[in-house]
């Protein structure tokens, strides 16, 4: 490596490195590894998450992105045959430990689907499903609960005057800001979003993107997502998935402006993927 190039990898590390200092680490990922069956999907993934930020997964489809992020909340699970290597600690506590209960993992860290997938009842019950299972019974604390999680997911204007409606009489990106305000209910600290806008209009991807960028004041958001701009557009990092290994993850502008590693740089410049 000649000196210009070292001292400029230099400034890069100690940058990326300075800026999370300041940051409480979410999830910590080391050396993790899955199997589905005989295909080894995830391989010696090392990667740490901070707080209120937005971290984006990209990669071509197959991956491993989603397999990725449905780990986080043990979603993975419920695949059969899935073996798992390796710790994924989040605030200190290595959640594949068996003594770790999946529930409490889950109230912590809310997820938000591909495809918009509220509930077949009203809207008002859509967002107090979760409180309720946790034991909240109290109207006026689920009045509140309701009135701030939509406001939360930048869709109480548009609903409050039908909230006992059928949340199936709302539009697609409606329905998905009200998935989003489901997750918000029971006050989360991380937020998993697996490709959120994958099915909707560009309008509606906007106010979703829009949405993001204020949720991160107040949570840590993780994001797959197959659209480039979009990672470019709404993330603080991002993360190059390729056959199940992390090839390159670093601060979002250096990712698109100045990759480290070719495979990144031919995959965001679409020569592949």
């Amino acid at each position: 490596m000649n000196a210009t190039l070292e001292n400029k990898t230099n400034l890069v590390t100690n940058h990326f490195n300075q800026t999370n200092n300041k940051k409480e680490i979410v999830y910590e990922t080391s050396q993790l590894n899955l199997w589905y069956g005989e295909n080894h999907a995830l391989k010696n993934i090392n990667l740490d998450i901070y707080e209120n930020e937005v971290t984006a997964i990209i990669g071509p489809s197959g991956c491993g992105k989603s397999t990725y992020i449905k780990t986080l909340n043990r979603m993975i699970e419920l695949v059969p045959g899935v073996k798992t290597s390796g710790e994924i600690k989040y605030r200190g506590r290595n959640i594949l430990d068996r003594s770790y209960k999946v529930e409490e993992l889950r109230t912590k860290v809310g997820m938000v689907f591909q495809k918009p997938n509220p509930f077949p009842k009203s809207i008002y019950e859509n967002v107090v499903y979760g409180p309720k299972i946790h034991g909240i019974r109290d109207k006026k604390i689920l009045d509140e609960i309701v009135e701030r999680s939509l406001k939360g997911a930048a869709l109480w204007d548009e609903v409050k005057d039908r909230l006992h409606q059928n949340a199936y009489g709302l539009s697609g990106g409606q329905q998905q800001r009200l998935c989003i305000a489901r997750c918000l209910a029971i006050e989360p600290d991380v937020i998993l979003m697996d490709e959120p806008t994958s099915a909707l209009d560009p309008i509606s991807t906007l106010k979703v993107e829009e949405l993001v960028q204020e949720l991160k004041k107040n949570f840590s958001i993780i994001i797959v997502t197959h659209n480039m701009q979009q990672a470019a557009r709404i993330s603080d990092k991002t993360a190059f998935f390729l056959n199940g290994e992390i090839v390159e993850f670093n601060d979002t502008n250096i990712i698109f402006s100045n990759p480290g590693d070719k495979r990144t740089e031919d995959y965001i410049t679409g020569r592949f993927g």
